[in-house]
């Protein structure tokens, strides 16, 4: 984690108003972070909170006693980690990790919340914010207790390439079954099998889609429902891909 001068783009504060956006600019710092940076542990009073750049991803993250390790959301421009839901500094419930790493806008979580009292339309926006990132866990939990893990892995990917913006997914295998909780053996026969119908090509580290209208076919109804919630409550929030 370093310091950077480079300007990050993050699509939740950049639909802000102007006048909302100056009381939050004085206390920004913009961050570079790699791959597997911890923001925050479970237990942990949540001091700050991060908005992703293009092309940076976070995953909340929960870890169970047998070692399994298993993604509850994932946030990328489109969002915040950290602050949001809860009012100040609240010990945290779940592992914050970066998965992708890139640019992100750091701001202490007692300077949003200030901001947020001072405020109506800031507080409905991060209201309207914290209603999708429930929407997204709740969905979460509904795909993978009903839907096949070939559509869950085809929704996993387009989500992922609409935060990074591009085709290429610097992902391995092993990274996407600990995402998605499944062995490493049924993600490559998935793989495989998006990869036969032309929708995805593999290599060592990295997925790339080929074929994005291929792989929504494959995609569950899950993908679909969540992006039109965000249209909804937040217009211009959630990144998309025109192909799509």
């Amino acid at each position: 984690m370093e310091r950077s001068k480079r300007q990050v783009h993050n699509r939740l504060l950049s639909t802000l108003s102007a006048r909302d956006r100056a009381l939050i600019d004085p206390h920004v710092e913009t961050l570079v972070l790699s791959k597997g940076d911890v923001l925050f542990e479970p237990g942990e009073d949540v001091a700050n909170v991060y908005f992703p750049g293009a092309g940076t991803i976070a995953s909340f993250v929960l870890g169970l006693r047998d070692g399994t390790v298993t993604e509850a959301a994932m946030i990328g421009q489109e969002g915040a980690v950290g602050g949001i839901i809860s009012h100040g500094q609240k010990p945290a419930f779940a592992r914050a990790v970066v998965q992708i790493g890139g640019g992100v806008i750091r701001v202490p979580a007692a300077a949003l919340e200030e901001a947020r009292q001072r405020s109506v339309t800031l507080r409905d926006h991060f209201a309207r914010y914290a209603d999708c990132l429930l929407a997204q866990v709740l969905q979460s939990v509904a795909c993978n207790a009903v839907h096949e893990y070939d559509a869950r892995l085809a929704r996993w990917l387009l989500a992922t390439q609409d935060r990074v913006g591009n085709s290429r997914l610097d992902v391995t295998q092993q990274f996407v079954s600990e995402m998605l909780g499944v062995q490493r053996s049924y993600t490559s026969k998935v793989i495989h099998q998006l990869e036969g119908a032309g929708a995805i090509e593999h290599g060592r580290g990295f997925i790339v889609v080929k074929d994005r209208k291929q792989l929504t076919r494959h995609a569950c109804e899950c993908y679909g429902y969540l992006r039109r919630h965000y249209e909804h409550l937040l217009p211009g929030v959630y990144p998309t891909d025109e192909r799509s």
